[in-house]
């Protein structure tokens, strides 16, 4: 089914339902920054750490405090988990989980009619959407029989953008033909929602791969008379639903399965090499015998983001996190740990100016 669409007996010549993305302001670097560098850390930098457990809630409405309008039918809610399950299906490494309490939830939904179908970007659901009563995800139509779009919003949580602003496409639009398909029913667009959603492109050095797949289930669906060149796509693009086999690949490039073989034995004052790619990770596990405050840092000429867990009954309880990209400082998490207690480092690598010239250490 095409993304974000409705399911309905409605003509094909129908208008599609659109997800409308939240504006916000391109990040920009200091000078120093070169442009391979700003590349790299900006097509990685909504990304979670591999193995993170995204906990996510439904709002339920007076008994938690928000609007009625946001709360989902059994149906509704029941796609949301499907299409979760379906991207945890692929085996990647990230967990999801549905939580009751929306305090300790990262992902947290709403189904308010009318306000469209969107999802802050990646890492974007914790850096902007702090406040446990915000929403980090809304559908606004009724999506019980409609996973394509639920799957397409949680691509966004994963940190993926919408693939038909890829400046690879080669996309050129009849731009008044899309502002005023747009404006009519069922999205009711302003001029500024539909460049921001359609006619923008997404800047290069944002983009995961060098080629447009327009079968991704980030690509929104067009019927014929919107686009001007290539010529293959003036009687429209209509992507067969699900996830494509180029969805499959960059996710489980940024989150492929974790086993017991990837985790290091940290030890104290022994530094440990960055012997991986930019838009990799390592992953490390420190038992203290004894408790104090402890150091972890990297070392080197590079971009990181690391994230501290503790690991507890089987759970990984994020205790602290530093991303030093972009800046001529290192990561670096000081806190105290407890002996006996084991705990979880995790690093992703931005950006290395020489391969292996980087490392961590706990002291």
């Amino acid at each position: 089914m095409p993304k974000d669409e409705i399911k309905s007996k409605e003509p094909a010549a129908a208008k599609h339902h659109y997800c409308s993305m939240i504006p916000l302001q391109e990040r920009k670097f200091d000078p120093e920054v070169s442009p391979n560098r700003e590349r790299m850390i900006l097509v990685t930098s909504k990304k979670w750490v591999n193995g993170t457990k995204l906990k996510y809630y439904f709002f339920n409405g007076p008994t938690d405090g928000s609007p009625s309008s946001w709360k989902g039918t059994t149906a509704q809610k029941n796609t949301v988990k499907q299409a979760f399950k379906t991207w945890k299906d692929l085996g990647i490494g990230l967990e999801f989980e549905e939580t009751n309490d929306k305090n300790e939830a990262q992902v947290r939904i709403g189904f308010k009619k009318g306000d469209g179908a969107w999802s802050y970007v990646g890492r974007d659901v914790i850096d902007i959407a702090s406040s446990p009563n915000e929403r980090t995800m809304n559908f606004g139509w009724d999506i019980s029989n409609d996973i394509d779009t639920a799957l397409h919003e949680i691509g966004h949580t994963l940190g993926a953008p919408h693939e038909h602003q890829n400046p690879n496409a080669g996309i050129i639009w009849d731009e008044e033909a899309v502002y005023d398909a747009l404006a009519a029913p069922p999205n009711g667009w302003d001029r500024e929602t539909t460049y921001y959603n359609i006619i923008r492109k997404i800047p290069s050095n944002e983009v995961q791969g060098s080629t447009h797949d327009p079968n991704s289930i980030m690509h929104y669906p067009f019927e014929a008379g919107l686009i001007l060149e290539p010529a293959a796509y003036r009687n429209g693009i209509n992507p067969p639903g699900g996830l494509s086999s180029k969805d499959k690949e960059f996710m489980k490039k940024f989150y492929p399965p974790l086993t017991k073989s990837d985790y290091i034995e940290l030890k104290i004052s022994v530094s440990q090499l960055f012997n991986i790619k930019a838009g990799e990770q390592k992953n490390f596990r420190f038992k203290p015998t004894v408790s104090r405050r402890y150091t972890i840092e990297t070392f080197g000429r590079m971009d990181t983001l690391m994230v501290l867990f503790e690991k507890a009954a089987g759970e990984e309880i994020f205790l602290a996190g530093d991303d030093d990209s972009g800046t001529g400082l290192n990561s670096k998490i000081q806190l105290r740990l407890i002996q006996g207690r084991e705990y979880i480092i995790r690093v992703r690598l931005y950006y290395a100016e020489v391969a292996g010239s980087g490392s961590l250490m706990l002291y």
